[in-house]
């Protein structure tokens, strides 16, 4: 089994991690009701999903 034969420094450990980032989620305008929702999911105000109506909503 390989065991590291030196500690890595503070600065190696945190170069490394510099790509550990949250990201915010994508938000896009429905195209039918033109209501704030996540991009590549069914509209939650309307039900509809690229021009089509998904789940009917009263």
């Amino acid at each position: 089994m390989a065991v590291p034969k030196r500690r890595h420094s503070r600065a190696r450990g945190r170069k490394r991690r510099t790509h550990w980032k949250l990201q915010s989620p994508t938000v896009v305008d429905c195209s039918h009701c033109k209501q704030p929702k996540l991009a590549h999911h069914i509209c939650p105000s309307c039900g509809f999903y690229k021009d089509a109506e998904v789940i009917a909503k009263d």
